[in-house]
């Protein structure tokens, strides 16, 4: 006998006998990360906001009062939780709660229309919608006759319930947690049109925690400000993951400068997200304060949005670099966020470093990889990426052909190693942090009767980045852009619609040989005209 396995078994057949208890004791479980930190830093403060503000020891009693709301209203492992509502402190403690149920969060975007919303509800299918007062009243019937809905927020009666202490028979867990139970559900604008639902595993979280560890020295002596909406990525990866870490996070509803400012003096902050609608406020304000910076680790977002003067005055506000970053939804910070532009420099190179914990290629049209210096889709693999979009296994299926994510983003790889982005090769809008796919506003503007033909492009802006402009094929006499616009009101977030409006000729509409639009000439038509040329 070799342990407990006959020496003269099958080497294979041995490993196949255990292999399910050494995955059992591989899995790491991410409820146990968040009690440590509350056996070690009991008194200190794991969440802060105008409304509520909570030790480790308040923050773990809340939450398992609202993991027992969640089991009396039925919720068991793997169901969904919708939660609609803006920066709260009890985002962060559903969070725990539902991991711990082993549930996943589905997290809605308040920005979005009611029509965009009630998809995003039902496709998900979820057991409760947890809104806040201010967003319950912009139903004017309920989402979902099959979902139950609860109010929370202060003064409701959930609120008082929360507040009292969690009792032994409220401490149940889900047992044998599963490395790939999918954590959250965040939405991701479609191609289709209408939003996907991106399925974020705990592996993925634990990967993406660990690359803000190691790429950008995360720790728990750091505060995480969460301003920027919980309901991306780019929120609530690095709230979570700080809890377990033992960190701060601090909860605002928007960009608030004078409450930025005063945390900037007082805390160390791992991340400050900058979007490209804000710099101009941002400048002038850090100008008049001039904050005596205690420690930042990271700040800014997708450089090639800002203007190059923006961000070397904002790193010498600051005294800090500007992260080069190039990430998503399905992928976390990898994976081209390592690299950091100097302080106090016009950056003219913005050729980004492959972050951590990931392995990348880029493939031409053929899938044969590209040699340095050829331009080629990026593809990535590693524990950071996501489990997939919830109901879509075709679109799944595309994303992960061959064993590798397809990002749908075109780089040129250096020969030191670095990669400078080109091109979507799905065309996307990144406007003030938000991501616009054309066929979301297209799918709108065809509803009109009086249009023909309608495409959406990008247009460089100031305040914005990029905005969309729509340029239409109108059946007869073109439409006002007003009536155009309300209807784009009707399903669409306010930051979707189009920002200019353009009529042409069927026949100026250049086509393929295919027949598809070339949506690239189009973007050049809009760039040389001005935005009043049409009326």
């Amino acid at each position: 006998m070799v342990g407990s396995v006959p020496f003269y078994v099958n080497p294979k057949r041995a490993f196949m006998m255990i292999s399910p208890l050494v995955s059992a004791a591989s899995a790491l479980s991410m409820p146990a990360l968040f009690e440590r930190q509350v056996r070690l830093r009991s008194d200190s403060t794991a969440v802060e906001s105008g409304r509520l503000s909570l030790t480790y020891a308040q923050l773990d009693r809340r939450a398992w009062r609202l993991a027992q709301e969640f089991r009396d209203a039925g919720v068991r492992r793997g169901d969904r939780i919708c939660v609609l509502s803006e920066n709260d402190p009890d985002f962060i403690v559903m969070c725990i709660a539902a991991l711990r149920l082993g549930a996943t969060l589905a997290t809605l975007n308040p920005r979005l229309a009611i029509a965009e919303l009630r998809h995003c509800i039902s496709l998900v299918t979820p057991r409760i919608l947890c809104i806040s007062g201010r967003q319950q009243a912009r139903f004017d019937t309920p989402p979902s006759p099959d979902v139950q809905v609860m109010a929370f927020g202060s003064g409701t009666a959930l609120d008082a319930r929360l507040g009292q202490p969690a009792g032994e028979g409220d401490r149940a867990c889900v047992a044998d947690p599963d490395p790939e139970d999918i954590q959250f559900i965040i939405y991701t604008s479609g191609t289709t049109g209408l939003p996907k639902a991106a399925m974020i595993s705990q592996r993925a979280m634990l990967a993406r925690i660990m690359v803000y560890v190691l790429d950008y020295g995360v720790d728990g002596d750091d505060t995480f400000l969460a301003w920027s909406p919980l309901c991306h990525m780019a929120s609530i990866e690095l709230g979570f993951g700080t809890l377990l870490l033992g960190g701060k996070v601090v909860v605002l509803d928007g960009p608030d400068l004078p409450a930025i400012c005063g945390y900037l003096e007082t805390e160390k902050l791992s991340n400050l997200i900058f979007f490209p609608g804000m710099v101009d406020q941002a400048i002038a304000f850090l100008k008049q304060r001039r904050p005596k910076v205690r420690g930042l680790k990271k700040f800014g977002a997708l450089a090639d949005l800002f203007n190059p003067h923006d961000i070397a005055r904002l790193t010498e506000l600051l005294g800090a670099p500007f992260t080069n970053t190039f990430g998503s939804t399905e992928t976390g910070m990898p994976p081209l966020s390592a690299g950091r532009l100097r302080v106090g420099e016009v950056p003219a190179d913005f050729g980004k470093l492959p972050s951590s914990l990931c392995e990348l290629r880029l493939l031409d049209k053929a899938g044969r990889e590209c040699a340095a210096g050829e331009i080629g889709e990026l593809v990535m693999r590693g524990p950071t990426l996501f489990s997939g979009y919830w109901a879509a296994p075709d679109a799944t299926a595309e994303a992960f052909r061959g064993g590798w994510f397809h990002s749908g983003d075109m780089f040129r790889r250096r020969a030191d190693g670095r990669y400078d982005y080109v091109d979507r090769s799905k065309y996307l809008i990144k406007s003030g942090g938000e991501n616009i796919y054309p066929a979301e506003i297209e799918r709108v503007v065809l509803q009109h009767p009086g249009i023909a033909d309608a495409v959406v492009v990008r247009r460089k802006d100031a305040q914005w980045g990029e905005v969309p402009v729509l340029v239409a094929v109108a059946r007869d006499a073109p439409p006002p852009p007003d009536e155009l616009l309300t209807l784009c009101r009707r399903d669409l977030a306010a930051f979707k619609l189009p920002k200019d409006f353009f009529f042409i000729d069927a026949d100026a509409l250049p086509r393929s040989s295919t027949g598809k639009v070339v949506r690239s000439e189009v973007e050049s038509w809009v760039a040389g005209r001005s935005p009043a040329a049409h009326r």
